[in-house]
């Protein structure tokens, strides 16, 4: 085979430093469209960008170009840095150190699209850290309590 074909689908999340409250009205529309810039200049295209006052939700394609771990320190530090031009508000901005990654079948895309949409209804009955816990559980993903919330 000559080519190399790859059909990857991430649904990444992280928080901000401390769950702090920051992606607020004045700045997540913004926000979520930088991201998917990022995003789309690494090749990895954006299919939906969502999140809630204290973390964000990226479903997007993995280019076969670029590993996870970069993908994310790029997208987490070039719009920390980009947000804290921003506002005041925004100067100590942080994203936390950690992320959760999990693949995504293709048939399920419509059903990430629609939970990343129905952000701020699924947070009136579950915090991001109920959220996340629910996908390492679903996942199977082992973790330590001690070092999950840095």
């Amino acid at each position: 085979m000559s080519q190399s074909l790859v059909s990857n689908y991430l649904h990444i999340t992280f928080s901000t430093k401390g769950r702090e409250h920051l992606i607020d009205k004045d700045i997540s529309t913004e926000l979520f469209a930088y991201i998917g810039g990022i995003c789309k200049k690494l090749e990895c295209n954006p299919v939906k960008i969502g999140g809630h006052l204290d973390h964000v939700h990226i479903l997007c394609t993995l280019s076969k170009k670029i590993a996870l771990v970069t993908l994310i320190e790029k997208v987490k530090s070039n719009s920390s840095k980009w947000i804290k031009t921003k506002e005041k508000k925004y100067e100590r901005f942080y994203w936390q150190k950690g992320y959760g990654a999990f693949s995504v079948n293709p048939a399920e895309v419509d059903v990430v699209v629609r939970y990343i949409e129905n952000q701020k209804e699924h947070h009136r009955k579950k915090t991001f850290q109920e959220e996340y816990l629910t996908f390492l559980k679903k996942y199977k993903i082992e973790y330590d309590e001690r070092y999950i919330w840095d």
